[in-house]
């Protein structure tokens, strides 16, 4: 990938190239109807969380805690924010991609609103996500829990959305074979990952850790595929984006922080394409039918096959079905007739031989995928 780029005057409409891996500056909703519809693969969005200060807190040392008391975090109401919220959704729902997903974190302060609109406007939720943290800001006032956790909202475009991204397998794998569960556990962002202004205070007050964008990206996201930030800020969608061989598009209107990002962005170095390979299962492999074996030439009409004991035979008809006798079906019904049985894979269960030695017709399909792979390369 290339240096970052800022885009002040995007075209209406412009081609990926002319946005991809760039920073667009300027409000959120003007800059999403500038792109295609339908453009993007997946959003994170981590908006204003509205957070209704009342005053300076201080520690027990007396010492000013640093919050968020800008000004793009404040809104007149509640009225206000909710208008905020269903603008940006809107624009957001309009360049995702049909099979894409979109993620929203925020806090009590406001995520219970970003989920209403997201319903209102047609999204479905696939799932809410804690980001328990391991180091949270005491409640000094000591009127309240101590609050420990942000929520994440995972939603498709729609209810009846299909083939959206879930990496299903390689999140198990790398749980210790265990499925991924919704909380989850990182630090707050500290030390040298939290960028420094030149004064040595926070670049930006609600910096995100990169280990859980890229536990996001990861679960929903593959390489090569745009990711939208609309309040891009420090660039921590990008810079764990660019590592992860995903593209991505930021947007945001204050200069200090694109220009934290920019500087933080260029000096990430992504990983080698071998090492962004995702594992797979069963179900996220294209489908083969049988015929398509013959059509590639890799069974031909006629061939024997058996079970891996030789107990039944049946032969290969032109039109892709299988004959035990006078009977024909397909490999999964004659494997589950032959046997007695309901139901039979027949891939595993149907053999042929080759040098003397039964192998399943599965490993034909396996050479069939690969071939799958190649082509669409």
């Amino acid at each position: 990938m290339s240096a970052m780029r800022i885009v002040d005057d995007l075209p209406t409409l412009a081609p990926v190239n002319e946005w991809r891996d760039s920073i667009l500056k300027g409000d959120c909703v003007a800059a999403m109807e500038k792109l295609p519809e339908k453009s993007v693969d997946a959003i994170f969005a981590d908006p204003p969380y509205n957070l209704q200060l009342g005053g300076d807190l201080h520690r027990p040392d007396q010492s000013k805690v640093d919050a968020v008391d800008d000004a793009w975090d404040q809104f007149d109401s509640f009225q206000a924010y909710d208008a905020f919220t269903r603008a940006w959704l809107l624009a957001a729902r309009r360049v995702l991609k049909p099979n894409g997903t979109i993620w929203v974190i925020g806090s009590y302060h406001n995520i219970f609103r970003v989920g209403a609109k997201l319903q209102d406007l047609g999204f479905w939720i696939l799932n809410d996500v804690v980001w328990r943290k391991t180091n949270p800001m005491p409640n000094f006032r000591g009127r309240r829990f101590q609050n420990a956790h942000e929520t994440l909202i995972w939603a498709s475009r729609d209810q009846k959305a299909k083939g959206y991204t879930f990496n299903y397998e390689a999140l198990k794998a790398a749980n210790d074979d265990v499925q991924m569960r919704t909380d989850w556990l990182f630090p707050i962002c500290t030390g040298a990952e939290r960028l420094k202004d030149a004064g040595g205070g926070k670049a930006h007050p609600t910096q995100k850790p990169e280990a859980l964008l890229a536990r996001v990206l990861m679960a929903s996201t593959r390489p090569g595929d745009v990711v939208l930030d609309p309040f891009f800020g420090s660039g921590t969608t990008g810079a764990v984006a660019k590592r992860l061989g995903r593209h991505f598009v930021g947007i945001d209107r204050e200069q200090a922080y694109i220009d934290a990002a920019i500087a933080r962005i260029d000096g990430v170095e992504p990983l080698e394409k071998p090492d962004l390979a995702i594992m797979t299962g069963k179900r996220a492999e294209p489908r083969v039918a049988f015929v398509s074996l013959i059509e590639a030439g890799l069974v031909a009409p006629g061939l024997a096959l058996c079970d891996a004991k030789r107990r039944w035979n049946a032969r290969v008809r032109a039109d892709g079905t299988l004959a035990v006798g006078a009977e024909a079906g397909s490999i999964h019904r004659m494997g589950a007739q032959v046997q007695g049985l309901d139901a039979c894979n027949g891939w595993t269960f149907w053999h042929f031989e080759t040098g003397g030695a039964l192998k399943p017709i599965d490993e034909l399909r396996r050479e069939m995928r690969d071939r799958m792979a190649v082509a669409a390369a």
